[in-house]
Parts: structure tokens; C-alpha cells; sequence
């Protein structure tokens, strides 16, 4: 894991990464798991900031 990647590719990565943490939420939703939708939903708001930084209002 050492390459280097350009900010382009990196903020495709985090994007793939909130898309798949958008889609366990639903997922875990469904499934009644509560524990793991609320993880999922912190990794989604964090990847949120990342994107959009100071634009999502604290919970």
C-alpha cells in the first residue's frame, strides 16, 4: 500500500467509499441491525466532512 495517488484518485476513493457506507446503512436498515446502521451512518458523516467540509449540520 504505498502508492502514490494524485487528489483526483483519492477523492474517487472517498467517494466509493461514502457510496458503499451509503448503501449499508440501507442495507442494515432493512436488516434491523441498529448497531451497525448507526456505525455506518458515522462512517458516512465522516466521509461527508471530508468532502464537503463545515457544509452538514452536527446531529
Amino acid at each position: 500500500m504505498t502508492d502514490v495517488v494524485d487528489s483526483d484518485e483519492l477523492l474517487r476513493r472517498i467517494q466509493r467509499a461514502r457510496a458503499f457506507a451509503a448503501q449499508e446503512v440501507q442495507t442494515w436498515s432493512q436488516q434491523g441491525d441498529a448497531v451497525r446502521e448507526v456505525a455506518y451512518e458515522a462512517v458516512l458523516r465522516v466521509l461527508d466532512e471530508i468532502v464537503a467540509p463545515g457544509q452538514h449540520a452536527a446531529k
